[in-house]
């Protein structure tokens, strides 16, 4: 990954920065060195770009095994490309998917890297926050890293859900905010209570950063009834 990642550094930076023009803050709360977990709201596939954009580091994020298990030539690019971007593959069905997850995401912690979390746990349906998972907050808990709270800035009119090829004329970014505090939780991360709390408090420092309208409900269970749809058994709270 590391190869592609220098690649996309040198090729796809430039043009970023010359077209959209990104307002970044706060990388200085991003350790230059060590593991520490980043944890973002999530509107747009623009995300996966112009939120590493700004550090000189790599993030590693979990994503579905199934962007890996494409057949074909376009199964090729998209294993590539996810690859290269720093997409972990990790099983999201099933009743073990949530332990493989969180036992991905140690890995990546132990082996001294970033690792960004989206804890709605998937793209919201419009420009709003909504409620977080709890593995989030077990995998804090667990790891004892700095977590690090992240806001994408206008990346969903840059490009929402939908739309091929990110829109010009709009200005993304990504603010970093200070380390939280969560160790007067460590020891309680298998107590569902902490687990919630702890969850709240991740997504409200997201909020302050982002300044978006907070919504007390699941984004996949908005989007699967707007879709007609019943949402998925791990859509709840892991």
């Amino acid at each position: 990954m590391l190869w592609f990642w220098i690649l996309l550094r040198i090729t796809l930076s430039p043009i970023l920065y010359l077209v959209w023009r990104p307002r970044n803050s706060g990388m200085h709360n991003v350790p230059k060195r060590g593991p520490a977990l980043l944890v973002s709201n999530h509107l747009s596939f623009a995300d996966h770009f112009f939120g590493p954009l700004p550090l000189m580091r790599p993030i590693y994020f979990l994503g579905k095994r199934e962007y890996f298990t494409g057949k074909g030539l376009k199964g090729l690019i998209s294993k590539g490309f996810f690859t290269g971007v720093g997409v972990v593959p990790v099983d999201r069905s099933g009743g073990s998917a949530a332990e493989e997850a969180l036992q991905t995401g140690l890995r990546i912690l132990r082996e001294g890297k970033l690792l960004g979390i989206y804890p709605e746990g998937t793209r919201a349906p419009d420009n709003r926050l909504y409620k977080g998972k709890t593995g989030v907050a077990r995998l804090a808990l667990k790891a004892r890293v700095p977590v690090i709270p992240m806001a994408m800035i206008n990346t969903f009119e840059l490009m929402p859900s939908g739309q091929p090829y990110p829109r010009l004329g709009v200005r993304p970014g990504v603010r970093f905010g200070e380390p939280l505090d969560l160790s007067r939780y460590y020891g309680a991360e298998d107590d569902p209570k902490v687990l919630r709390k702890v969850t709240d408090e991740i997504m409200q420092a997201i909020r302050e950063l982002s300044g978006q309208e907070y919504v007390d409900r699941y984004a996949a269970e908005v989007k699967a009834e707007l879709a007609g749809k019943a949402p998925r058994p791990d859509d709840g709270d892991e």
